[in-house]
């Protein structure tokens, strides 16, 4: 593959972030010290941030073409195949750029290793450039993560990396039929949770600490519920439904289960409004699901290209 870009993805820092919600710096390092806050914290971390990314633009500038964009325009932003992308952040950066490629080489870069652990981000500034060296010479080595894909009869789709949520954006009850493993059954409950390998260590995770700390309060179960274990590149998915309702329309016989290339989950929405599909935590980008809507659930046919070496 011949690559010509190097697309460069960042973010903002929470004191960016301070700023623009207050307009200048003074009036944030104002709020967040009279709040009990540490206003020196978010200075280091801004600028520890910065001379990272500098750094990394210096060692980058020269290997191909180079363009740097913001997270916020990445809903926007076209990717295509001669791209090699290099973000640097945390690693909620790599999951919410990852469900916007379709195979590119992604070097995730660590900007502050002391203080941020990155289990999804193998590089620093010092090693990036050669792994993008080897990307060039075809030499890399990588690890294909498994993601998730809501697709609806309209033709609309959202991927994620780390899992889906399907329900309402407020805290009424999501309303629809469900279907899964040949069986069928009307809900009312506080949404569907669709987890990812790569995402089965967090809010998947949570789901069994609940589910484990009402056993063990309620009924002194022991052992208590394994949660599943995934690898990233597992082509299986799990669901849960959080806090089902049984009444005199709706049922609780579904609650959880696996979803593979064979047996996708179905949902038909049964809301007037307010329904919503969001991935990864973002729920500002999201697809409406309401009243005459069905959404499939899978395993999406893409995958992330994480360059690990």
């Amino acid at each position: 593959m011949d690559y010509e870009k190097i697309i460069l993805v960042t973010r903002k820092t929470r004191l960016e972030g301070l700023i623009e919600r207050f307009n200048t710096r003074g009036q944030a390092k104002f709020y967040i010290e009279h709040s009990g806050g540490d206003f020196a914290f978010y200075e280091r971390e801004h600028e520890t941030y910065h001379a990272a990314l500098n750094d990394l633009k210096k060692s980058l500038t020269g290997l191909v073409k180079l363009q740097e964009i913001e997270r916020g325009f990445l809903p926007n932003f076209l990717f295509d195949d001669s791209n090699i992308v290099v973000t640097i952040g945390i690693d909620g950066l790599v999951v919410n750029t990852a469900k916007y490629l379709n195979g590119q080489p992604v070097v995730a870069v660590n900007p502050d290793p002391a203080h941020i652990d990155g289990v999804l981000l193998p590089f620093n500034v010092s090693n990036a450039p050669l792994a993008v060296q080897k990307i060039l010479k075809g030499e890399s080595h990588s690890h294909l993560i498994t993601m998730a894909e809501a697709k609806l009869n309209d033709g609309q789709s959202l991927l994620a990396f780390n899992d889906l949520f399907i329900g309402v954006r407020t805290h009424v009850s999501a309303r629809y039929l469900i279907q899964a493993n040949g069986k069928e059954e009307h809900h009312s409950s506080s949404g569907i949770l669709v987890s990812t390998g790569a995402g089965s260590t967090g809010w998947l995770s949570s789901m069994f600490n609940m589910a484990n700390g009402m056993l063990s309060e309620f009924a002194n179960a022991e052992p208590k519920i394994q949660k599943p274990q995934l690898t990233w590149d597992t082509d299986k998915l799990i669901f849960v439904v959080r806090e089902p309702f049984i009444s005199k329309t709706s049922g609780a016989q579904i609650v959880c289960g696996a979803i593979t290339a064979a047996s996708p989950l179905i949902l038909k929405s049964e809301m007037p409004e307010g329904g919503v599909i969001f991935s990864d935590g973002v729920e500002s980008d999201f697809l409406a699901f309401n009243a005459g809507m069905i959404a499939t659930i899978g395993v999406a046919e893409r995958k992330t290209n994480l360059v690990v070496g």
